[in-house]
């Protein structure tokens, strides 16, 4: 029988928490410094991921860090935006950022985060290949001002784009994340063989996949009521109990995952059919049996939602996904 000890203890590692395995030291005091910057990045063990709009240069289905001798023409040209990541180990990390117009042949060589997030998990760079990514994606949608419709331009190592003063109305714009819940709903006296946890099953998925339920937080709301009103709206199922089990930051394109458990108050299923098109209570064997038959996908072990069905399981999970 699976292990249902608690899986915050230590020694208990769920599989999501590899994605912040190796923090980088973002050296945020140096985004200003321009003398630091362009000493650093003309190091010779500087490392940097050419990225084409919103898509990186990948070797061998990896991110493809380069000297900067070694970079594409266009990424080492002075236009392209030498974003600063940071230092891990002694290295420091840049991605070079510029039009994909100009991205080298064979465009199968550019690849989107998605593509690589397997590979790079429990890596040493796969906070920096976040990092990367979601700052590249907000650069390339947030190319005008907000407020005024001016062109941008980079600064403080990337991590700012500022409105001109002398046409524009100089407003500095910040990088967004978008909080978004997530939650494994559970029913029944917790450990016991028939307890049960809410798993849907969103329209566009193939048969038999899968996940817990999610959305977005909105202006005024707290975390926990979001969970509520998310599980409420898709399923009509009811939540009373709502604790907190970790978080992940999901660049894809500009989310962090704040992860839950929630106990339900009721457990009639009516699901709304627009984001989910079907909704099930699994008991721990209807998951072991789902995943032993390949009738059950689960979603894979690098995501936080992986980490909520499998803490509540008590042992590892295989996936389909």
């Amino acid at each position: 029988m699976p292990d249902r000890s608690d899986p915050t203890a230590p020694g208990h590692r769920l599989p999501h928490v590899a994605l912040s395995s190796y923090a980088h030291d973002r050296h945020g005091v140096e985004r200003t410094d321009e003398a630091w910057l362009r000493r650093t990045w003309e190091a010779p063990g500087t490392q940097v991921l050419p990225i084409a709009g919103n898509r990186m240069l990948v070797a061998d289905g990896l991110p493809a860090w380069s000297a900067v001798g070694d970079l594409p023409p266009a990424a080492a040209e002075p236009s392209a935006t030498r974003l600063l990541l940071g230092e891990h180990d002694g290295t420091t990390y840049f991605a070079a950022l510029f039009d994909p117009a100009r991205a080298p042949h064979p465009e199968e060589q550019w690849q989107g985060l998605r593509a690589v997030m397997e590979g790079v998990v429990g890596g040493p760079t796969a906070p920096l290949v976040l990092h990367a990514m979601g700052m590249a994606e907000w650069h390339w949608s947030t190319r005008f001002c907000t407020r005024c419709g001016r062109p941008v331009t980079s600064s403080h190592a990337g991590h700012v784009l500022v409105c001109s003063t002398a046409r524009g109305c100089g407003k500095h714009h910040f990088p967004r994340t978008d909080p978004a819940v997530i939650m494994l709903v559970t029913d029944g006296e917790p450990g016991a063989d028939d307890e049960r946890c809410l798993l849907g099953h969103a329209r566009a998925w193939p048969a038999g996949r899968f996940s817990t339920l999610a959305g977005f937080v909105e202006p005024g709301e707290t975390f926990e009521d979001a969970v509520r009103r998310e599980v409420a709206e898709e399923t009509a199922v009811r939540v009373g109990e709502v604790t907190y089990f970790g978080n992940q930051p999901w660049p894809l394109p500009a989310s962090v995952m704040i992860g839950f458990t929630a106990r339900a108050t009721s457990t009639a299923i009516d699901v709304d059919g627009a984001e989910v098109a079907e909704a099930r209570w699994f008991t721990r064997a209807d998951i072991a049996r789902g995943v032993a038959d390949g009738s059950l996908a689960l979603p894979g072990s690098v995501s936080i939602s992986h980490s909520l069905i499998q803490g509540w399981y008590g042992e590892p999970l295989d996936t389909r996904w």
